[in-house]
């Protein structure tokens, strides 16, 4: 690297090279490093910097990254680089880009104009080096930039340019596959190319495309097979020889290539023996590079269809491997091996002796790859040895994962070709013991479906033997320390079956042993699962079979500490230990019948054994059940019961609560918002024809802030779901006016818990749109109950209090028109502040003139349903100081009254300026009049009125005199 492109190297560039090479830690290595990146760092961005200076910098840049540094701040300087004229500085430059950058770097966008114009340079150097960075730097998105230049290169005059242009076309392949698929022809082509190099370059694209697709490229069998005969005979330029092998490369490539194309196809494949033959026969096994042919062709065969002469070739290579005293050869020799005898078993018979050895050998490596070829070559007549030998292997390695593997080969094979089920039992028992819980649980059950099937046939006699000796087996290991979980849940799970069931073990032997399982792990709430059952089936057996139980001390013990455990399943078992036991025999031997693990239990999914309840159910009102895949539509006919539920008074209530004591003020109170009972007014003429007049005006507010602003405080949220926002008609006048002063009464809490409706009602509706068929393909794919199948479900559950309430809130809100003629002209605007009141009247008559007759009533006079004619109110009072102590300002002083003139005045109180509502609104007056009542009526007047947000439908001077002053 010091003579580089021509240029001496600096001093200082050999001493950093040199002080690396010196350092002793990889913190001094560090050091060094980064000095040199302060240096670099003011040093690259003088002005003026010589080339032949920025080249080494450009090279100091490149070992800071190999030492997983960064040199982000130089890669500019790199870029800038490959646009120079001089080759050295432009190969630097290409070479230092393509070790800085990947292909999804912001800097490649830089270099694609480069690379174009260096494509079409007349120098092949300068056109090596574009390709050369086009393989490492263009990514799928630039692909389309420089496509064309490189395959115009496929024909250029050097061959060196050739072979990097196919090298740039297989990049392309790897990367995106379809981008190149028109150009799979230019590389047949270059397989006829005159030049070795580019011939072989070839080889690499062409594996690829076979491996994708092995029939289409059937009809160059004879090619690669012309190909691979005239390397072997050495016509190649001796520049090609590797230790005195012609092109081995080339010949393992192509030897991959044809046992691609010869695999199940016997007419490509007898086109392939005698190469394949030769090479074998000719290889120089004296050197790597002849046993990796050798071994190349060995695959080759294995491949291939099969051919005897060639097997036999190949098995004398074998035993060349294998008779070696190289580990690395041996280890050649037994994969071959493996995949030979997939084809002909008795190839592996002829090398019995050199597999002993490899199995061993004190190479790890080499044992492990002679386990996996007798895992291959394992028949009924030797699988007690190979498995025998796996135990053993497990035994004396300590690698958790490979013995993983190795236990669950010795289950495989031993269910695969056990001679006996004794030798099966007694397999298992040394994998538990030896492997512990690397074993799989299901290898656990399988061996509890063994002993309880037996042989499968109608000899008893054998199955009881076979139990029989699983039982001496387990009560002789069970004393060993350490057992696996999975293990000593099948010992009891036997124990509890087959313990006593040939009558040489007593009850009281077997119950005493399973206790001392459960003793011994206390901690494993699994095991001590499996501990109390067996315990329940014992006691069962001998109660069914008429003797008495006599529960050991450890056992009561035992029992009475699952009673009290935390876990509900180990509770359950006691619980049902202890009720079988005060069973009778009869009881017993029916719930626990002798040796029935293996029969069949009929499953009654539809729970046909509680149809007389559900009916009994249903004929006293109870709802029918709905299931859970079909909970999601329920909303849309749940409106349809609304009425059902609203007389069954389980619904929302929206009667206000009772008043509250009065209490006397010492001064005039703020009159607060606050809720009021609910006194029926009965509507009069002036009423509806004063709500028609001032209706129009609310709803044609402006948001101007000189104009009256819509007062929405204390309305009613009209909430739910939108398709039932429509009022349905009702039958009672009461309803609309309890609407109506309900909606007055109600602002506070509705403004304060709209939003988190809205929000309530979104989260539901979200449920509610999921198309059952969606839930019920998601269940098929997912299986079982999902949280998100659970979610609609419980989405409609919270979902139809609310609907019972919005049904009731419409049905308050629409009311019945009294009204007998109704004008055909235009319809006012839509007022959101009407509770259900008409909104069309015949006439319309100024209500402030009804208000200021109103005033001039008799104090004394009462409603017809009044209780006494001192509630009547004292409209001058409103301001005094004590007149009225008992009573708060505001609505809840004229509700209380009977009087159905005060309380329309009290459906209007005001209460915009207690709440914040309705104070920016101005009303400019031009003219005034000495009509009506004095200044302080006006002024009750008007406190009254705007107290709910209404504007006058006229202006008038007096009732807003002394207002706005």
């Amino acid at each position: 690297m010091g003579s580089q492109g021509g240029f001496g190297q600096s001093k200082e560039f050999l001493d950093l090279i040199k002080s690396i090479g010196e350092a002793r830690s990889k913190a001094e290595e560090d050091r060094i490093v980064i000095n040199e990146i302060d240096i670099l760092k003011k040093r690259i961005i003088e002005p003026d910097i010589p080339k032949r200076k920025m080249k080494e910098y450009i090279m100091r840049l490149v070992y800071v990254e190999m030492l997983g540094h960064d040199a982000s701040f130089g890669y500019i300087h790199a870029v800038k680089m490959t646009h120079d004229d001089n080759l050295h500085l432009k190969r630097t430059g290409y070479l230092a880009v393509t070790l800085f950058l990947n292909e999804d770097h912001d800097l490649i966008i830089l270099i694609v104009n480069t690379i174009q114009k260096d494509l079409k340079s007349d120098n092949y150097l300068v056109v090596c080096t574009a390709l050369n960075a086009v393989c490492k730097l263009i990514n799928e998105e630039t692909i389309p930039a420089v496509l064309p230049q490189v395959v115009d290169l496929l024909g250029h005059t050097k061959e060196a340019v050739r072979k990097k242009a196919v090298m740039a076309l297989h990049r392309f392949y790897q990367k995106a596959p379809s981008s190149v698929s028109h150009l799979v022809s230019n590389f047949r082509k270059r397989l006829c190319d005159n030049d070795p190099g580019v011939m072989g370059s070839t080889l690499c694209p062409l594996y690829d495309l076979i491996s994708a697709d092995v029939n289409s490229y059937k009809d160059l069998v004879v090619s690669f097979v012309s190909i691979l005969k005239q390397v072997a005979e050495r016509r190649l330029p001796k520049s090609y020889d590797y230790h005195q092998m012609p092109a081995p490369f080339i010949q393992i490539k192509l030897l991959k290539i044809l046992a691609l194309l010869g695999s199940g196809d016997k007419k490509a494949s007898e086109q392939m023996y005698t190469i394949v033959g030769d090479i074998m026969r000719k290889s120089d096994s004296s050197s790597n590079i002849g046993n990796a042919i050798l071994y190349e062709c060995i695959c080759c065969v294995s491949s291939i269809h099969p051919n005897p002469k060639v097997l036999e070739s190949a098995a004398e290579a074998v035993a060349k491997f294998l008779q070696n005293d190289s580990h690395n050869l041996k280890y050649l020799g037994i994969d071959v091996l493996g995949r030979l005898i997939k084809i002909s078993a008795e190839i592996a018979e002829q090398h019995q002796l050199a597999v002993i050895d490899c199995l061993e050998d004190p190479d790890d490596t080499l044992k492990r790859k002679t386990f996996e070829l007798l895992y291959k070559m394992t028949k009924p007549s030797n699988v007690e040895v190979i498995v025998d030998r796996m135990i053993d292997y497990t035994m004396s390695i300590n690698d958790s994962h490979y013995k993983t593997e190795i236990a669950s080969r010795c289950v495989e094979l031993a269910e695969q070709f056990a001679p006996s089920n004794q030798w099966f039992i007694q397999t298992m028992n040394k994998v538990f013991e030896h492997a512990g819980d690397l074993v799989n649980l299901k290898v656990a059950h399988n061996l509890m479906r063994l002993i309880a099937e037996g042989f499968g046939e109608e000899d008893d006699t054998a199955d009881s033997q076979l139990r029989s000796s699983a039982v001496e087996s387990y009560l002789r290991i069970m004393g060993e320390p350490k057992l696996p979980s999975a293990f000593l849940q099948v010992i009891c799970w036997v124990l509890g079956e087959y313990g006593t069931a040939d009558g040489k073990y007593s009850a009281s032997y077997i119950t005493g042993k399973i206790s001392d399982i459960a003793e011994a792990h206390s901690t494993d709430d699994m095991v001590k699962a499996y501990a109390v059952s067996a315990l329940t089936k014992v006691y069962s057996f001998e109660i069914a079979a008429g003797r008495k139980v006599d529960m050991l001390p450890e056992c009561q013990s035992f029992i009475e500490e699952l009673l009290a455990s935390n876990s509900t399943d180990l509770q359950q078992r006691a619980y049902e230990l202890q009720s079988v036991v005060g069973l009778d025999a009869r009881a017993v031997e029916s719930i626990m019948p002798m040796d029935a693990s293996c029969e069949d239990i009929e499953v009654d999914r539809e729970l046909s054994f509680l149809n007389g309840y559900v009916q009994e159910s249903l004929n006293k009102g109870a709802q029918p059940y709905i299931p859970e895949n079909e909970r999601s539509g329920a909303l849309s006919i749940s409106n349809c019961r609304i009425e059902e539920h609203v007389s069954s008074g389980h619904s929302l209530r929206f009667e206000a609560y009772e008043l509250p004591k009065p209490s006397v003020p010492s001064r005039p109170p703020v009159p607060p918002v606050s809720s009021t009972e609910l006194v029926h007014v009965p509507e009069s003429t002036h009423h509806r024809e004063f709500h028609e007049a001032v209706v129009p005006k609310l709803s044609m507010s402006g948001t101007g802030s000189s104009e009256i602003k819509l007062r929405l405080d204390c309305v009613q949220k009209k909430w739910g779901k939108q398709t039932y926002s429509s009022s349905s008609p009702s039958t009672s006048d009461s309803d609309t006016h309890k609407t109506q002063n309900g909606a007055t009464q109600r602002d506070v809490p509705s403004s304060l818990s709209s939003k988190a409706r809205d929000v309530s009602y979104d989260s539901r509706r979200q449920h509610e749109d999921i198309n059952p068929e969606k839930q019920k393909l998601a269940a098929s794919l997912f299986g079982g109950a999902s949280k998100s199948e659970k979610r609609p479900a419980a989405g409609h559950k919270a979902s139809r209090p609310n609907s019972h309430t919005t049904e009731k809130s419409h049905a308050e809100k629409s009311g019945p028109s009294d009204v007998g003629a109704v004008k055909a002209s235009p319809q006012p605007p839509p007022d959101l502040l009407d509770m259900g009141e008409p909104t069309s009247i015949s006439t319309v008559v100024d209500p402030f003139k009804q208000l200021e007759g109103l005033l001039d009533l008799n104090e004394g006079t009462t409603a017809p349903g009044s209780s006494s004619a001192a509630k009547a109110p004292d409209f001058m009072s409103l301001y005094g100081d004590t007149s009225f102590s008992g009573q708060n300002m505001g609505t809840a002083n004229l509700l209380s009254t009977g009087s159905g003139d005060a309380n329309l005045i009290s459906g209007i109180s005001r209460a915009p300026d207690r709440n914040g509502h309705g104070t920016g609104s101005t009303v400019t007056l031009t003219t005034q009049l000495s009509k009506g009542p004095n200044t302080k009526e006006a002024l009750e007047k008007d406190a009254l009125v705007r107290q709910m947000g209404v504007t006058p439908a006229t202006q008038n001077p007096n009732l807003f005199k002394d207002l706005l002053g």
